[in-house]
């Protein structure tokens, strides 16, 4: 009997990786700026561990190279050229399980989020990654299964929380129904256990209500949620009801989790149109968790939270204002690759 274990954020990372922006990309706009970014953001990973980045071509590769050299040794990160489609890599990266304690790369089907958008040559980008020796030693599975990995979290101890809104979409995998999708995510992530939030949504948001922007795990028995107190804010009711329903989640052990509440950022619009903000779009890294922030007074409260729920690592804010003009965040653009063997409950 195969021992499979789907490990949580938390647990020993060897690689980030990274899609990076292009003019045929939805960044075209603003490309300047989000590929400023993406160069300090890269920069700040290299300080913790290596990075994996997918290029668009071989000019836009040896400008990141002459860069990155000055950064950190070459040995440290990894560039790989092909075609892709936007830049969203939690979504269309590999999400990574253990089977008998060594590390397997699930490539899951990316649809743009319910084909909102072309995703063509993004679902191809683990495959093509595989075939170029960027996971040398690692075992590589294709699944039919529409799944993005910002739809899901993991306590690392079998327990899947994710949304009713995402998972159960007719736009993702409409020939099945809830049971179905239990059934096969016990089958592929080995998860036991599943938390479903029916309530929750950000203004702005593609991903019908991604996970990643409104709870995630920090430890197996504590949740960090978004947290509205406004009632005159058009997000209250579900925020709260989303609130109602995280306060009556039980851990396996039948006790309630101990719930971190995240500020709401106050409104931010793009010619007229709120956008997705959310600070629940931390990325937890070895001994570091990166913090999305936004130039604004609730970005303390923020870090002063996260700080409480990562006593052990370092937390470090990233201003992510020009991200947020595309709807997403720090987790949103980022996949972790743990280390290809589970060593226990090792936490970097």
């Amino acid at each position: 009997m195969t021992d499979l274990l789907f490990p949580a954020e938390w647990h020993a990372q060897r690689a980030i990786l990274l899609t990076w922006p292009h003019k045929s990309s939805d960044w075209n706009w603003i490309l300047p700026e989000v590929e400023a970014f993406y160069f300090k953001l890269s920069k700040l990973i290299l300080e913790y561990q290596d990075l994996i980045i997918v290029v668009g071509d071989e000019g836009q590769k040896a400008a990141i190279e002459n860069t990155l050299n000055e950064a950190s040794p070459p040995h440290n990160w990894h560039l790989y050229t092909m075609p892709t489609n936007d830049t969203w890599a939690r979504d269309h990266g590999p999400i990574s399980v253990y089977q008998n304690s060594q590390l397997t790369l699930l490539d899951f089907t990316f649809n743009g989020w319910g084909d909102k958008f072309p995703a063509d040559l993004d679902n191809q980008i683990t495959q093509r990654l595989q075939a170029l020796g960027a996971f040398p030693e690692v075992e590589y599975e294709r699944n039919p299964l529409v799944l993005e990995g910002g739809s899901i979290e993991t306590d690392g101890e079998g327990t899947l929380l994710s949304t009713v809104p995402c998972l159960l979409n007719p736009n993702r995998n409409p020939q099945l129904t809830k049971g179905d999708i239990e059934h096969e995510l016990k089958q592929s992530l080995g998860v036991e256990r599943f938390l479903w939030l029916e309530h929750g949504h950000l203004e702005g948001d593609d991903t019908d209500s991604h996970i990643d922007t409104l709870a995630r795990f920090c430890d197996p028995h504590t949740i960090a949620f978004v947290d509205c107190q406004d009632q005159n804010d058009p997000h209250y009711e579900s925020l709260n009801l989303m609130k109602e329903e995280l306060k009556a989640f039980r851990q396996a052990d039948g006790s309630p989790y101990r719930l971190i509440a995240l500020p709401l950022p106050e409104a931010i619009y793009e010619e007229g149109r709120r956008l997705p903000a959310t600070y629940a779009n931390f990325l937890i890294m070895n001994q570091a968790v990166l913090v999305p922030i936004y130039q604004q007074s609730e970005d303390e409260k923020a870090i002063a939270a996260l700080a409480e729920a990562f006593p052990d690592r370092t937390i470090i804010p990233v201003d992510c204002r020009v991200l947020i003009r595309q709807n997403g965040s720090l987790h949103c653009i980022t996949m972790q690759i743990p280390v290809d063997t589970y060593r226990g409950h090792e936490v970097h």
